[in-house]
């Protein structure tokens, strides 16, 4: 069994486009794209909750069809916290058994309950601010990253002082010209001359 945080999604993760970095997974699948339709069996509030947040999501890049059944479970969730939330307005927070023992409403165990698996589901999909700030959503993930154009190969030498400097390698191909300037910027190898 592991221990520590699970580990996100990479299609969640933020990435600076680099394949050999940890956790970028070329390979991820991408889930389709389309807005997943409402469930009919979630309560009143929790088909609200559906409403108010699906598309935002989804134009967020974080809800494609295959995150229906975990959206669903958090709107449910929303749903059942509302719920006890109204009910704890009605009833009192304590009450006296027939025993005469002092005990908490029922009601504040389900609202607390439906309350920290809310948390966890809105952790998942972004909905605070702080997990938000860690997923990069799948249109961003989805990106390939930069492709190295040019490459410019640099020779690194010292001079007769013992400064470094560098120069860059010229162009030997057949009908090269020597020119070593581009338009774009090239990627840089340096090669020391001690090799």
């Amino acid at each position: 069994m592991m221990r520590g945080r699970k580990p996100k999604p990479t299609a969640l993760r933020k990435s600076d486009g680099n394949p050999g970095k940890r956790g970028y997974n070329h390979a991820e699948p991408v889930a389709p794209g389309d807005l997943p339709d409402c469930p009919p069996h979630l309560n009143a509030v929790a088909q609200e909750e559906w409403d108010r947040l699906a598309v935002v999501m989804h134009e967020m890049g974080v809800l494609t069809m295959v995150d229906r059944a975990g959206f669903a479970a958090y709107c449910q969730t929303y749903g059942r916290w509302v719920e006890a939330e109204q009910k704890l307005k009605e009833t009192p927070l304590l009450f006296k058994t027939q025993t005469g023992y002092i005990q908490q409403s029922p009601w504040l165990s389900v609202a607390n309950k439906q309350l920290e698996l809310m948390g966890r589901y809105m952790t998942e999909f972004g909905l605070t601010p702080a997990s938000r700030a860690r997923v990069a959503a799948q249109i961003e993930a989805a990106t390939e990253p930069d492709r190295v154009s040019r490459v410019e190969l640099v020779v690194v030498s010292r001079d007769e002082d013992g400064n470094w400097m560098e120069r860059p390698l010229e162009d030997t191909t057949p009908g090269g010209q020597g020119e070593t300037a581009s338009t774009s910027a090239p990627t840089r190898i340096y090669l020391d001359d001690r090799i």
